[in-house]
């Protein structure tokens, strides 16, 4: 009967906050409870502080309906972006409002770091977990509330987050993080719930919630910057593989014994499309410095572009598009976003030449019941994304102490508790 309690509740909290204001009738023909069910559900969680009535609507004939919303204050989540030259954390109330930023450079850990297979120095683990715990304060100093409001916090990584062990191990070669327990080191500095997952699974999470996948069952989300990744979501639901690793889109093969990546591999698509390399042969053809805005710089210029430059665009947009189709081609999706600082400034230049290629290289049938749309939330959406994954906990459990372990109450919520109590 608990199990069933929850999944009911599950089934309400999650309707409420994808699905916005709605009436206890409303309520119960989405959901296909009975209304007793969901007004005495909803009653628990009015009194918690999880619900709340937001106005009224007018009924036919009778007295109006009020209109229920997931309470925004019942709660905070945080969200972090652990990029390869920079940590950005961001917090949230339940309405997914930002109330506090911070963001800190890695790039003074050079000595410190380790040696990725592609070149370069990696970020120390240790400077970005403790750059992350600095950030979950400054932004819960930042927004005034207590940390014990916290119901959780999201970390968007690079690489494969392994998540079969009591708590998730980071891999991730192009970054040289072999078996980094980021999860454990996380957690050890702090009591706020810790999730860690791949960064562009977070994206992707946000972009089916609030962005250009929402509606869709069947999509991918491709983010293309320095690095290349993907997240798949199959029949409503992540797909992430045996091990945790599906996704890694961009250390797929384009060109057998092809340009050396970055993870050491041969050919990769990421060794053609990501960021750096593009600006690498913008900056040959040009003279011009290999400025991580460069390819901004380029694509936003009016007019037409250098030929030499023009040719450049045209090999990452064939390589785009022909990475594309592999996609389509394998999952046969609905819908493909395409995200990313360099995958956004490409796309909102050139999407239709993106289409194109993608047409040109995929099976005419799964690609006629494809669309291609860019992102709707910017080319830095890793931290809000990664605020997104305590929200599926507390959705999942319908409020309830976790499955997985238990949450502890709100502060928000416990002032209500006690309050109730007085009176």
């Amino acid at each position: 009967m608990r199990d069933v309690r929850r999944a009911n509740r599950a089934s309400l909290l999650t309707d409420l906050f994808h699905g916005g204001r709605q009436s206890r009738q409303e309520l119960g023909d989405t959901t296909a409870l009975s209304q007793a069910s969901v007004s005495n559900l909803i009653g628990e969680m009015i009194e918690e502080g999880l619900v709340e009535e937001a106005g009224l609507v007018g009924s036919d004939g009778g007295r109006p309906r009020a209109l229920l919303r997931v309470a925004p204050g019942y709660g905070y989540v945080a969200g972090a972006d652990v990029g390869e030259s920079r940590v950005t954390v961001e917090l949230y109330d339940l309405a997914m409002s930002r109330l506090g930023f911070a963001q800190f450079s890695l790039t003074a850990a050079g000595t410190a770091g380790t040696r990725p297979a592609g070149g370069g120095v990696a970020a120390d683990p240790q400077l970005a977990a403790a750059k992350v715990l600095e950030g979950l304060d400054a932004v819960v100093a930042e927004a005034g509330i207590e940390k014990s409001e916290v119901l959780g916090f999201g970390v968007g990584v690079a690489g494969v987050v392994d998540q079969t062990g009591e708590a998730p191990v980071v891999h991730s070669q192009t970054t040289g993080w072999d078996g980094v327990p980021l999860g454990r080191m996380l957690r050890e500095g702090t009591d706020v719930p810790v999730y860690v997952e791949n960064g562009a699974k977070t994206v992707g999470q946000a972009e089916m919630w609030f962005g250009a996948g929402r509606g869709a069952r069947h999509a991918v989300i491709v983010m293309v910057g320095q690095g290349v990744g993907a997240a798949v979501v199959m029949d409503g639901r992540s797909y992430r593989g045996a091990h945790s690793n599906a996704g890694e889109w961009g250390h797929t093969t384009l060109v057998y014994d092809g340009d050396v990546c970055r993870c050491g591999a041969k050919g990769c698509l990421e060794a053609y499309i990501g960021s750096d390399k593009v600006i690498a042969r913008l900056a040959e053809v040009t003279g011009q410095s290999p400025d991580p805005k460069l390819l901004s710089r380029v694509l936003a210029a009016e007019g037409a572009l250098d030929p030499e430059v023009a040719e450049v665009i045209r090999q990452t947009v064939g390589y785009l598009g022909a990475g594309i189709a592999g996609l389509v081609n394998l999952f046969s999706p609905e819908r493909i976003v395409l995200g990313g600082p360099a995958g956004l400034a490409l796309g909102e230049r050139f999407l239709p030449d993106i289409r194109d290629a993608a047409a040109r290289n995929a099976l005419r049938h799964p690609y006629s019941r494809t669309r291609i749309d860019l992102c709707q939330l910017g080319p830095d959406a890793v931290a809000m994304g990664a605020a997104t994954l305590p929200i599926a906990r507390l959705l999942a459990d319908g409020g309830l102490p976790s499955t997985a372990g238990p949450a502890p109450m709100s502060r928000a919520a416990h002032r209500r508790s006690l309050s109730r109590g007085r009176h």
